[in-house]
């Protein structure tokens, strides 16, 4: 029997897969809630190269989605992408006990909210994950690089949860900056987030060196990020001009790389197209601020989602 705090991942894909590795590797009991790739991951486990080594494992446990815990657990790590029509507070409900804190690691901007209001009594920390990892096949991840964590109380504050857990992320490998002020913290990630998975998804799965080797490419990923700068600071967020050169050099030294949403496009698959880019086109709307080029992107993007009968 563990003395390590019981982990359960719930959206065990390519992100909650590694992170759950990471949690196995530090000692942790890791049991998993999966939809298709249950049977796979039933009888093989979770297979996982990385850079930090072979970090395949077997959950403890493998749930169906909706079927009842053994116990519930101590954390529970929603990676799920947010989507419309995927209700987040229905899909934990079944794995939420008296004492279970609830751990975010998704993309997005204002992603809280819905679970903060469903779960007031339930601690919860918003975490953020630099990492490059892709799901190969079913029960396959390859890990590429990264894999940093920033973690924070929500919607601020850093509490005695947040401190052992990123303890134990600390154990198994990874890196891990605690921050007052997480929302602050995905403003900052939408500096890169919002303008680069959107133009890769219209420019058909584009790259990153694609997109900003193209002629007016980079330039408009600068403005794209100058507008998400200017809601982040009418939100109280105030950023540093020079995280625009830094998101751009940063992304230059990366090899040319396809990011989520691009692999999303690719394969077929829905994008968060609204947690990443329509909640900063709204709340700019309720600043009055004008984001013609966010806004450009958005309405585009849900063209082509009209024309393949997804809106």
């Amino acid at each position: 029997m563990s003395d390590k705090p019981s982990i359960l991942i719930v959206g065990a894909g390519a992100i909650g897969s590694f992170y759950g590795a990471i949690l196995k590797k530090a000692g942790c009991p890791v049991s998993t809630v999966l939809r298709s790739e249950y049977d796979v991951v039933k009888e093989q486990g979770i297979r996982i190269s990385s850079p930090l080594g072979d970090l395949s494992y077997r959950p403890d446990y493998v749930y169906r989605d909706g079927e009842t815990p053994e116990e519930y657990p101590d954390y529970l790590i929603l990676c799920v992408k947010v989507l419309p029509g995927v209700d987040r507070v229905a899909l934990v409900k079944p794995w939420v006990g008296p004492s279970t804190r609830l751990v975010l690691i998704e993309n997005g901007l204002d992603i809280e909210r819905e679970l903060a209001d469903a779960y007031p009594d339930h601690p919860l920390i918003s975490c953020l994950a630099f990492i490059a990892a892709s799901r190969t096949e079913p029960g396959v991840v390859e890990h590429k690089a990264y894999g940093k964590l920033v973690m924070g109380r929500y919607p601020e504050g850093i509490d005695d949860n947040c401190r052992e857990l990123s303890a134990l992320f600390q154990t198994g490998g990874i890196g891990i900056d605690l921050t007052e002020q997480v929302v602050g913290e995905r403003w900052r990630k939408c500096l890169w987030n919002t303008p680069f998975n959107p133009l890769s998804v219209i420019a058909n799965g584009a790259d990153t060196r694609t997109i900003l080797d193209t002629e007016g490419g980079e330039a408009l990923i600068r403005a794209m990020i100058r507008e998400v700068m200017a809601v982040a600071e009418a939100e109280g967020y105030p950023m540093d001009e020079k995280l625009i050169d830094l998101n751009i050099e940063g992304t230059r030294k990366m090899p040319p790389y396809k990011n989520s949403m691009a692999l999303d496009y690719l394969n077929g698959r829905a994008i968060e197209r609204d947690a990443v880019l329509g909640n900063v086109v709204t709340i700019a709307e309720r600043h009055g601020i004008p984001v013609p080029h966010l806004n450009t992107v958005l309405v585009t993007l849900r063209m082509r989602a009209k024309l393949a009968g997804e809106d």
